[in-house]
């Protein structure tokens, strides 16, 4: 059920006179039909009103009477305000709303003497049409008019012949440039032209102005006829047309095709609407997605000689979105039925809503069948957690969870899109939706955040058969915020990569050598990095197998599919990802059919490159399973623990040069000893579902129940261009660290020698030991660009 509607006639320009009663009654001016519902907000609403009436916004008072009292007006001027007048007329079709500048403002004048009547403003049922047409008749040219007692000049022209006009050369020179001029000069033929509807003719009459470079006016508009003038004192041209009786057909009847005013050229942009630009756009932003704003200034200047502002081409552009792609509105509703249709074409998929009390959306959870199969028959016992922040309409957060296929690909596993809200409970119920999707039977390794909330619900939801693997990124990052302020950028920078040379050190040794490598630097932050609870990040602490994989946005290609659908509707985002996930199953399906090695091809890849370096140890036998290998260092293997010394064969899953020696020297064949989850049979196996298409949702059939009411969430994104939210992760990447200013007075970081509050002229640098008497810490006066050092690290690039 959507929300309530009424049609609001907005009227400007005309007069209140007081009856003998008290009542008040509005004479004359325009009038200008807008659909309104509970979503609307104040500012969209003045924005409309002031480019359709010429106001400013913020001279603009908004007034209307309470039902069955004509005496007090009440204003508008908040959104509670507007909700509060259209639970006042929930029950009737249209309310009369009031239009008029504040004090010092610029008012429209005065437009007509006579007492406002049916035939004076646009009435409920020609405001039906409007509200659905392509171009609304107040966003046309309805600015204020003058009064106007001359009659209608009629010149007759037969149907068939296309009306000739005069104009100046101003108008001819800008004419040859105009795309429009030449594609709708001729939308308005003469007298017995016909029209479907009101909509159609205004339409034509819209694009025929900016044809022939004029601007006009209503004289009068309802339900049965229109008559226009144009907008140049004096200029003659006139156009009237009605309805043909005894159909729905609209004819020009009277028509003076004349002009003398060389058209009123000089705000062209008055003429052009949201609605008429977004349809003019539409199909190049279908070709386009990218189509920016400014280019559509630029483009609609070009060939329609119609001057925008950013503002008028970014909602422009909306509008053409939602007719590409549907209604944010709509899509929220079509929810149930785009669940019910996933689990038809798709058997064996969980996709499942929830909403809230007042049934708005709360958050909404798919895992293909596909991806449940494939994760259960080939791919490694791991999943990296991880959200990224929709700028979407309405915003909210993608929740995702993904494994990794025996090539080391990025494999979807499930995703979820909630609100903005209770994030503790949305990674629980995530996480709960997940387990009841592909249960395993087996330990489980989840890399994720180590947020408070998606601990608890990490250890809430899997409990001991689980571990959880702190990103090693989230990590980083917090290390270098704690950080700023305190020490220089090439201080934070090599404290975090020794945090990283630290997480990967195979042995204790390692990790203690780069954890104290960090206590030179700063005693503090070394206490930071051993209390941060290592057993979650280090390899040498951590009891769950990781493979090597250290940080939870793995693979780029899931953040790069979310980009290009991340604006889009609820239904149309997730239908595009599903999309995508099917032709990356059947891509690699396909690919891995031509495969003719025993493991996947980036496995063998590394297996020989540890093979390489096998060639020159020396294997000595122990006892029964156990050697002794002399190479750069000694080690001890184990082929029956699948063991090594160095811990590369326990942390890849991959045979190191060390075993990879041994095999060679007893003859044992090493693809015995590679886990099977680089075995190219199992990536096939990982692939060998399908995904399939899930046809386009309107709704439901005819006569078919709807026993759930989806609405979009509370939480709706401000008007006007969006803001900059937390770009998209890159996979495997670091906070960059920032180059802070450095005082060359104080040595103080945060500041320069201007701004400096130490009273002397020098100081000694040793007041600031940590930052200062480091190796590769400059001492530099720091300009107001800051450099960006991104941090390197040897992880696998992960595809």
């Amino acid at each position: 059920m959507s929300e309530k509607k009424i049609i609001a006639i907005c009227q400007s320009g005309g007069v209140f006179q007081t009856e003998k009663d008290g009542s008040m009654t509005y004479s004359g001016g325009e009038a200008y039909a807008v659909d309104l519902d509970t979503e609307t907000k104040v500012i969209d609403f003045k924005q409309d009103l002031a480019e359709t009436f010429g106001y400013n916004v913020d001279n603009m008072l908004i007034k209307y009477f309470l039902p069955g009292n004509k005496k007090t007006l009440i204003t508008i001027s908040k959104d509670k305000d507007l909700k509060r007048m259209i639970n006042f007329f929930s029950n009737a079709d249209q309310v009369d709303v009031f239009v008029m500048p504040l004090d010092g403002g610029t008012a429209a004048p005065n437009v007509s003497n006579t007492p406002a009547s049916r035939s004076s403003r646009t009435t409920v049922s020609e405001a039906v049409v409007l509200v659905s047409s392509p171009v609304g008749t107040s966003q046309t040219d309805n600015d204020p008019e003058t009064n106007e007692t001359n009659p209608l000049d009629i010149v007759i022209q037969n149907e068939a012949a296309p009306v000739s006009f005069a104009y100046g050369s101003n108008w001819e020179n800008e004419k040859q440039h105009n795309k429009a001029a030449i594609q709708w000069e001729n939308t308005i033929t003469g007298v017995e032209q016909r029209f479907s509807s009101f909509a159609e003719f205004r339409e034509a009459l819209h694009k025929f102005s900016i044809a022939h470079g004029f601007r006009y006016k209503y004289k009068k508009s309802d339900s049965h006829r229109v008559s226009v003038k144009c907008k140049a004192e004096g200029c003659p041209w006139r156009i009237y047309v009605s309805r043909l009786p005894t159909t729905h057909l609209i004819r020009i009847k009277k028509m003076n095709p004349e002009h003398t005013c060389n058209g009123v050229a000089a705000k062209a942009g008055y003429r052009a609407t949201k609605g008429w630009v977004g349809n003019i756009i539409k199909e190049k932003l279908k070709a386009t997605p990218n189509y920016k704003p400014k280019d559509i200034v630029a483009d609609i200047k070009r060939e329609y000689g119609v001057q925008l502002n950013y503002s008028q081409a970014w909602r422009a552009k909306g509008i053409a979105k939602e007719q590409l792609q549907g209604s944010y509105k709509e899509a929220y509703s079509q929810l149930p039925f785009f669940c019910q249709k996933i689990t038809e074409t798709n058997p064996g998929s969980l996709a499942t809503f929830d909403t809230k009390e007042d049934s708005s959306f709360h958050r909404f959870f798919v895992s293909f069948h596909a991806s449940i199969s494939g994760f259960q028959h080939g791919c490694r016992p791991l999943i990296f957690l991880d959200d990224i922040p929709l700028d979407a309409k309405y915003q909210g957060t993608l929740l995702i969870a993904t494994a990794a296929d025996g090539d080391d690909g990025v494999f979807p596993l499930a995703f979820a899109v909630v609100d903005d809200e209770t994030d503790d409970d949305n990674w629980f119920w995530f996480l709960s939706k997940l387990k009841s999707a592909a249960p395993i039977s087996q330990p489980i390794t989840l890399v994720a955040n180590f947020t408070k909330g998606l601990k608890d619900s990490i250890a809430n939801v899997f409990g001991g058969e689980c571990f959880h693997a702190y990103c090693l990124r989230y990590i980083a990052e917090k290390l270098n915020d704690d950080l700023k302020g305190r020490f220089s950028h090439e201080a934070r920078r090599l404290m975090v990569q020794d945090l990283y040379a630290a997480a990967y050190a195979p042995k204790l040794e390692g990790f203690e050598q780069y954890t104290q490598d960090i206590k030179a630097i700063s005693p503090e932050a070394y206490d930071w990095v051993v209390n941060s609870e290592p057993q979650h990040w280090a390899n040498v602490f951590f009891d769950g197998t990781r493979y090597n994989h250290m940080t939870s946005n793995f693979g780029q290609l899931f953040y790069d599919w979310v980009s290009d659908a991340v604006e889009l509707p609820i239904t149309h985002m997730i239908d595009v990802l599903r999309g995508k996930l099917m032709e990356l199953i059947y891509t690699r399906r396909v690919d891995s059919n031509r495969w003719t090695t025993t493991l996947t091809p980036s496995m063998e890849e590394k297996l020989k490159a540890e093979a390489s370096k096998a060639q020159s140890f020396q294997v000595f036998p122990s006892q029964n399973n156990i050697f002794e290998v002399h190479g750069d260092s000694v080690e001890m293997v184990d082929i029956s623990q699948w063991d090594c010394s160095c811990k590369g064969w326990q942390l890849t899953g991959l045979p190191c040069c060390h075993a990879i020696a041994v095999f060679e020297g007893i003859g044992r064949n090493v693809y015995d000893y590679c886990s099977r989850y680089f075995m190219a049979e199992s990536y096939r196996k990982t692939y060998a579902e399908s995904i399939f298409p899930i046809p386009d949702v309107e709704g439901p059939l005819d006569g078919e129940d709807i026993s759930v009411i989806v609405t979009p969430p509370p939480a709706k994104r401000a008007p006007g261009k969006p803001g900059r939210r937390a770009k998209l992760k890159q996979a495997g990447s670091l906070e960059l660290i920032r180059r802070q200013m450095q005082c060359s007075k104080c040595r103080g970081l945060g500041h320069n020698k201007k701004t400096c509050k130490e009273g002397v002229e020098t100081h000694d640098a040793s007041s600031n030991p940590e930052v200062l008497n480091q190796e590769g810490v400059e001492t530099h006066e720091a300009s107001s660009t800051p450099e960006v050092l991104p941090i390197q690290m040897d992880e696998d690039t992960h595809r």
